[in-house]
């Protein structure tokens, strides 16, 4: 029977944990702090700011948000990054994407203190993360590791396959599954708009990470029996529903079910981790630039 892997509640217990990590900076008066910048309208990208700031709220994090007009210049988001970078209470910056189009973000990615980048895509982490001496693992990715550990599913020697190479989950991913460690050690394949014989490909996975961004992409005739599926995508699609729409992911879940070994549900599997494990990176920063070792899990 398919075992479904519960995103929720795997954040819970890791929420549950850093609290002792967060008593340990309060013993040495230290209060970990992230900054959410905004520079958008766009309701979904609110609504995620909102999130991560109860998230912060519920934990025991010193929550700063920052809200700049999309019509503003450029130069006041990378000003107030500068501030923020100056500010001892921050611990952690996160700019939510996408900034307007006026606004260069691989220069905003740049512009963070990659001591303080709890997103990991700075380009000094993301080449520790390639070297195998990572700072912080992106929020996803690691979140994808934890689940996996958490339901005992073995990578070492696994064939892992990744449908998506965006710098935010499928190349990050694909780096930290190669690593020799114990979370990693896989043999990993990374396919992509231009991969022919996809489901060639899919069907060869013991782990299978769908992270296109294409509503049910993955059906069941590209999955092998006893597969570990893990769906990354979120995906608006017209429904008869109250709101006219419902939130369906990357793999078609009823049909894959049936066949996979294990999969994560949509919503409840992977973003719940996402969530968690930004926080979980900006206790880490706090106890790094503080020199507290804060015994993270």
């Amino acid at each position: 029977m398919t075992e479904v892997i519960d995103g929720k509640a795997v954040a819970a217990d890791i929420r549950e944990s850093l609290a002792a990590c967060i008593a340990t900076l309060d013993d040495e008066d230290v209060e970990p702090g992230l900054a959410t910048v905004l520079m958008s309208d766009d309701p979904a990208s609110e609504t995620y700011v909102s999130m991560k700031q109860r998230d912060c709220e519920e934990v025991g994090i010193d929550g700063i948000h920052v809200e700049i007009d999309p019509d503003a210049p450029a130069a006041e988001l990378y000003d107030t990054i500068d501030e923020l970078n100056d500010d001892p209470t921050v611990n952690g910056i996160l700019v939510q994407m996408p900034v307007p189009d006026h606004v260069d973000e691989r220069r905003v990615l740049r512009r963070i203190n990659p001591v303080k980048d709890v997103d990991g895509f700075h380009p000094e982490n993301v080449g520790r993360l390639v070297a195998g001496n990572d700072r912080y693992r992106p929020c996803t990715p690691h979140g994808i590791q934890k689940l996996l550990e958490a339901y005992e599913i073995e990578t070492e020697s696994a064939d892992a396959v990744i449908v998506g190479r965006s710098n935010i989950v499928g190349k990050p991913l694909a780096n930290l599954l190669l690593q020799k460690a114990d979370d990693g050690n896989a043999t990993v394949t990374v396919c992509h708009s231009r991969t022919e014989d996809l489901t060639e490909k899919t069907r060869n996975a013991d782990i299978l990470v769908a992270a296109v961004g294409l509503a049910e992409i993955i059906d069941a005739e590209m999955v092998t029996d006893g597969t570990t599926v893990i769906d990354v995508g979120v995906n608006r699609v017209d429904a008869d529903t109250e709101k006219g729409y419902e939130l369906v992911g990357d793999v078609d879940y009823d049909a894959v079910a049936e066949v996979a070994g294990a999969i994560t549900p949509v919503p409840g599997g992977v973003g719940p981790m996402t969530r968690a494990m930004l926080l979980y990176n900006t206790v880490k920063a706090a106890g790094l630039q503080h020199d507290v070792d804060v015994d993270l899990p």
